[in-house]
C-alpha cells in the first residue's frame, strides 16, 4: 500500500477519506495517493465478520441478476457486494450490496465518493443471524444522513423486507410502502420482493431472471435446438435416401430405355439389311426376266 499525502494521515484501525475541502486542494497525484492508500481488504474483525452461505448467497445472487439485467438493457449502473465506501471524512462502511447508476461499470478497489464524483444511489443490507440494530436502526440513521436515497433490508431469517427512501429536501429516511407485497425502487426502476426465502427483482409483473435460470433456460434453449438439429438431419437422411433411390430408379429406367434403343436400331439394322437383300433380290429377278424375253 503506498503512502498518503502527508497533508492526510489515514489511520488503519479506521482508514477515512480526507474531507472535501482538503481533497479540492490537492493535486491529481495527490489524490491518486489516497486512493492507493485507502485499504481495500480487511482483518476478519466485527467490520467483516466471516459469512455463510444463508448471508453471502441472497447478496452475491442480487449482484449477479441486477448486473445481467443492466448491462442487457445498455444501463450504466455499477453494482457491488462488500465494497468499501469512503464518504470524505466518514468512517469507511461497505454494505452488502450498493448500486450507482450513470457511472463507469468496472471493477474497483473501493468507492470514493470524492474521486468518483458522486454517493452511493443505493443500500442493501442481508440480515441472518446477529443483532437487527445495526442494519435496522444505526444505518437506517447513518445512510440517511450520508444521502444515499435508497436503502433495503432482507432479513432472510424471518422472510421480511424492508425499503426507506429520502424524500425531498428531508435528511430522514421514510418507509417505502409495499404495494400487493412488493417495494418499489425508483433508483432501480424495479420492484423487490420474496419468494420463500429468496429476494426477487421484478420488472412489471417479471422477475428478473438468476444466473442459475439463465443458465437453465439457456441449457433448455441448446436441448431444444439440439433437438431440431437431430430432427432436421434426420429429415435430410431421409430425403437423401429418397434421391438415391430416385437416382437409381431413373439410371434404372435410363438403362432399359438404352437397352430398348438399341434393340430398335439393331431391328431396323436388320430391318435395313432385309430390304436391301429384297431390293437385290427384285433387281435380279428383273434382269433374269430381259436376259429371257
Amino acid at each position: 500500500m503506498q503512502r498518503a499525502p502527508s497533508s492526510w494521515v489515514i489511520d488503519p484501525d479506521d482508514p477515512r477519506a480526507p474531507p472535501q475541502e482538503l481533497w479540492d486542494h490537492m493535486t491529481p497525484d495527490e489524490r491518486q495517493r489516497v486512493l492507493d492508500a485507502l485499504p481495500s481488504e480487511f482483518e476478519v474483525s466485527e467490520a467483516s465478520p466471516p459469512e455463510g452461505d444463508f448471508h453471502f448467497n441472497p447478496k452475491a445472487a442480487a449482484k449477479e441478476t441486477l448486473g445481467g439485467y443492466f448491462q442487457r438493457i445498455g444501463r450504466r449502473v455499477y453494482v457491488a457486494c462488500e465494497l468499501p465506501v469512503y464518504y470524505p471524512a466518514d468512517r469507511m462502511f461497505a454494505p452488502d450490496l450498493i448500486a450507482v447508476l450513470d457511472v463507469e461499470v468496472k471493477e474497483r478497489n473501493v468507492w470514493s465518493v470524492s474521486a468518483e464524483g458522486k454517493g452511493v444511489d443505493l443500500a442493501l443490507e442481508v440480515l441472518w443471524s446477529g443483532s437487527s440494530k445495526k442494519d435496522l436502526e444505526d444505518n437506517v440513521t447513518r445512510y440517511a444522513s450520508l444521502g444515499i436515497p435508497e436503502y433495503f433490508v432482507f432479513d432472510r431469517r424471518r422472510r421480511r423486507l424492508r425499503g426507506f427512501r429520502l424524500a425531498a429536501g428531508n435528511a430522514r429516511y421514510q418507509p417505502i410502502v409495499p404495494q400487493e407485497g412488493r417495494l418499489a425502487s425508483a433508483v432501480l426502476g424495479l420492484d423487490l420482493g420474496l419468494e420463500g426465502d429468496r429476494l426477487r427483482f421484478f420488472h412489471g409483473l417479471a422477475p428478473l431472471p438468476e444466473t442459475h435460470e439463465l443458465l437453465a433456460r439457456l441449457g433448455a434453449m441448446v436441448g431444444d435446438l439440439e433437438t431440431r438439429i437431430d430432427e432436421t438431419e434426420q429429415r435430410l437422411d431421409e430425403e437423401r435416401r429418397r434421391l438415391d433411390e430416385e437416382r437409381r430408379r431413373l439410371d434404372e429406367e435410363r438403362r432399359r430405355l438404352d437397352e430398348e434403343r438399341r434393340r430398335a436400331d439393331e431391328e431396323r439394322r436388320r430391318a435395313d439389311e432385309a430390304e436391301q437383300r429384297l431390293a437385290e433380290a427384285l433387281a435380279e429377278l428383273a434382269r433374269l426376266k430381259r436376259e429371257r424375253g
